[in-house]
């Protein structure tokens, strides 16, 4: 006969297998939400704690925005974000801020610091709007080599307010082949050369998301040693435009796979494709539209793009069209996106492996840790 303790702890230990398992198949999850070529990417870890970097566009299209990323917060079961990234102070990343944090409570604020291209939109937020958001909860300027904690994952800030990191993270340190070919762009007073870029790490998988940081920032932090190493999955900088994703970078950190949060018109420039699709080891592109900026030249299969338009093409363009220059209208307006927006999904295992979906016609792939 057995006695009450052994059936007890019998019980006990049944009880207990299941969860056991349970907490072993957790993800990572990571969320690259449509917001029309603007960015909002949403991480999730094992423990439920999040991180969200940036959150869309403003003005109109804010509500549009804090919709399609509360879609994905309410998938994952979020109650509140625990920090938000803001990555530097262009209309695409930080207008949709107010928006959103009316919609969840938001923990911790995390930016650059002072804005360095004055635009009333800009300055408008910063003084009179985001004072009273983070007076809530708490704000944090972010330095090159910081560490955001979330609870399971090990998340380091590699850029931010035109400084790079000055000491290499775990796993980089060696010298960058790339750099003696480097031919620099035109200075970049902008933004987006203020990028809060990071890199998040969960076992023996990494991910690597730098903003907008552009061309000769990009050669700031990996030359002449490349302080990060190889990353699995990387969130394709700038949207995927010419301006940014040089070779001393995207061919440097070899990623088996990477996600292009472009809009129809806003992405995907031949010059930058070229360089992406020639990365060392890259198996897929993934991307939030397809690009009319890359013909049939640089696309890539349907099945990887996850947002089509309201009134679709006939026919694929063969040539790329030409992407007005920065700050001019275009001769006609890209197309509209308005019915519902899918993201792309990555779920990150603690081994390296991870499964990324594509949420409109289900397609996904698993990349296996060499």
């Amino acid at each position: 006969m057995r006695t009450p303790f052994i059936v007890a702890l019998s019980l006990t230990l049944i009880a207990a297998f299941p969860a056991a398992q349970s907490r072993q198949s957790k993800t990572l999850d990571i969320y690259v939400v449509d917001v029309e070529g603007g960015n909002a990417t949403l991480f999730v870890s094992p423990s439920g704690e999040s991180l969200l970097i940036d959150a869309g566009n403003g003005g109109a299209a804010a509500a549009r925005d804090a919709d399609r990323i509360m879609a994905a917060v309410n998938d994952a079961g979020l109650k509140q974000i625990d920090n938000l990234i803001i990555t530097h102070y262009h209309g695409d990343h930080f207008g949709g801020v107010p928006e959103f944090a009316s919609r969840i409570p938001v923990r911790n604020f995390i930016d650059h610091g002072p804005n360095v291209q004055p635009a009333q939109a800009a300055d408008a937020f910063l003084k009179d709007v985001y004072p009273g958001l983070y007076a809530k909860s708490r704000h944090t300027i972010a330095k090159p080599g910081d560490k955001i904690t979330v609870a399971g994952l090990d998340i380091r800030v590699l850029s931010a307010a035109g400084q790079v990191v000055k000491s290499p993270v775990p796993g980089g340190g060696k010298p960058n082949p790339y750099c003696g070919s480097f031919k620099p762009q035109d200075p970049d007073p902008t933004e987006n050369a203020q990028s809060v870029g990071s890199i998040v790490t969960f076992g023996r998988f990494r991910v690597l998301h730098m903003g907008d940081l552009t061309w000769n920032k990009e050669f700031d932090l990996m030359c002449p040693n490349n302080p990060i190493g190889t990353v699995d999955l990387w969130v394709i900088s700038h949207h995927g435009q010419a301006i940014s994703n040089s070779e001393v970078l995207a061919h440097a950190i070899r990623p088996r796979a990477a996600i292009m949060n472009n809009g129809t018109r806003k992405g995907g420039q031949p010059e930058a494709m070229r360089i992406i699709h020639t990365i060392p080891g890259l198996e897929d592109v993934w991307q939030m539209h397809f690009s009319q900026l890359s013909g049939q030249e640089y696309t890539v299969p349907g099945m990887f793009i996850a947002n089509g338009v309201d009134d679709p093409l006939a026919a694929m363009p063969v040539a790329p069209l030409a992407a007005p220059p920065p700050g001019t209208p275009a001769a006609t307006p890209p197309p509209v996106h308005n019915g519902r927006a899918y993201w792309i999904k990555a779920s990150a295992r603690e081994d390296g492996s991870f499964t990324v979906t594509n949420t409109r016609n289900s397609f996904s792939k698993t990349y296996v840790k060499q």
